[in-house]
């Protein structure tokens, strides 16, 4: 092993860095990690074109809205995690919403959502969406077949108004398999420290795969269109995922041009809509 001097560390603060030098000092072999460290560049590459995208949205006064979908354990957290790691955080939102108050069980379906639209300059985040009624709600009986046929008749035209009116929208659903959902779902069960990702309807999950399927197929084929497409990302790679998710993002806000390659991959990305 190669002597080093501590305070080399001190100089280091990026994951890709300190994994240059445990190579560099033959701490770890570069073969077996040469995979993590291959990641960890692109994605430090890609989160620095990100805080170019933010300077340019609030630049150009944009209002960017990210909508996140996906199956239980798909990483919509993991992914969302890293895209805001290096952003400027007084400009950016994460919203996830918890259940409905009673109050709120009073209003139109869609109004504590638009509540929290973007504002000008400024990126949002949504950590599941409105669209929880079209997938969740439905398959556990939380709303009336009345309720989902009226929510999947009037997203499509409120989805277009806002865009119309200047949002940039774009909505990515998750996917994973189920033999890779499940071991997710063990995992956070074994580890105290990923436990408190485990709800009682991910308890579910595996329990209603078919049911799950049903909705969310008829949810990426009636609310993806042309003007509000849906793009399906599978994610049971979740590390080259979420490399995906981010160079798609940066492909597709109009006026915005990186200084990276953001080739996506095809095998990995469908556009419904």
């Amino acid at each position: 092993m190669a002597e080093f001097d501590l305070s080399d560390l001190e100089r280091i603060n990026k994951s890709e860095e300190i994994l240059d030098f445990l190579v560099a000092n033959d701490i770890i072999k570069e073969k077996k990690f040469r995979k993590q460290l291959a990641y960890e560049k692109e994605l430090s590459a890609l989160q620095f074109e990100l805080l170019r995208l933010q300077q340019y949205v609030i630049e150009n006064k944009k209002r960017l809205l990210l909508i996140f979908e996906g199956r239980d354990a798909a990483g919509k957290g993991g992914t969302i995690s890293r895209m805001i790691a290096k952003l400027n955080p007084k400009k950016i939102r994460v919203v996830a919403l918890p259940k409905p108050t009673e109050e709120e069980k009073g209003q139109w379906y869609f109004q504590r959502y638009i509540k929290q639209l973007p504002t000008s300059g400024e990126i949002v985040f949504f950590d599941r969406s409105w669209y929880n009624r079209a997938v969740v709600e439905p398959v556990f009986g939380f709303c009336s077949d009345l309720q989902y046929t009226s929510f999947m008749e009037q997203v499509n035209s409120l989805e277009h108004l806002l865009i119309d009116d200047g949002i940039i929208m774009m909505k990515i659903f998750l996917t994973i398999s189920k033999n890779e959902q499940l071991e997710r779902l063990e995992d956070r069960q074994k580890d105290p420290m990923k436990q408190w990702k485990v709800g009682d309807l991910d308890e579910k999950a595996q329990e209603k795969w078919d049911d799950y399927t049903h909705y969310i197929n008829k949810m990426l084929k009636r609310s993806g269109s042309k003007k509000s497409p849906w793009v399906e990302v599978v994610t049971d790679d979740k590390k080259q995922a979420r490399l995906e998710v981010i160079k798609y993002v940066l492909s597709n806000v109009t006026g915005f041009t990186s200084k990276q390659d953001l080739k996506v991959d095809e095998k990995l990305i469908k556009i419904h809509g």
